[in-house]
């Protein structure tokens, strides 16, 4: 029997191998100009334990997760917690290697430099975009 889908806010990107952009839908700016996604076992697996540093204007988006780890990660990182819709239900700041956190309502996962979710003054309830580059 196949799997039905259930459409969600990062639809258009997953036909798309190179990278995308995040966009804040209340204000229109971008939050990140270089996302990835980490849509499979493996890449999710690899996340951003290879990477010195993120910049400002990059994000790994982890999907489907309800959970990530820094283990092994070398610096630390914001973590926006997105559902299916892209409506930010949870943001996780300054998280350092070696931790875990989780969100039981998150779809994906939005990982991004610390600092970021402050700078861009996310908040719960915020909705984000995902456009192509």
């Amino acid at each position: 029997m196949a799997r039905r889908h259930t459409s969600h806010f990062l639809d258009g990107i997953t036909r798309m191998p190179h990278a995308f952009t995040l966009r804040l839908r209340r204000t229109g700016e971008f939050v990140v100009t270089r996302a990835t996604l980490a849509g499979d076992s493996h890449s999710r697996r690899e996340g951003l334990l290879k990477r010195d540093a993120l910049s400002a204007d990059e994000a790994l988006v982890i999907v489907p997760t309800q959970g990530i780890h820094t283990f092994g990660m070398r610096f630390a990182i914001d973590v926006v917690w997105v559902d299916r819709r892209g409506s930010v239900v949870q943001l996780s700041r300054q998280v350092p290697p070696s931790r875990l956190r989780l969100a039981w309502r998150a779809f994906a996962a939005v990982e991004l430099t610390a600092g970021r979710i402050d700078a861009l003054g996310l908040v719960r309830g915020d909705r984000l975009e995902a456009l192509p580059s």
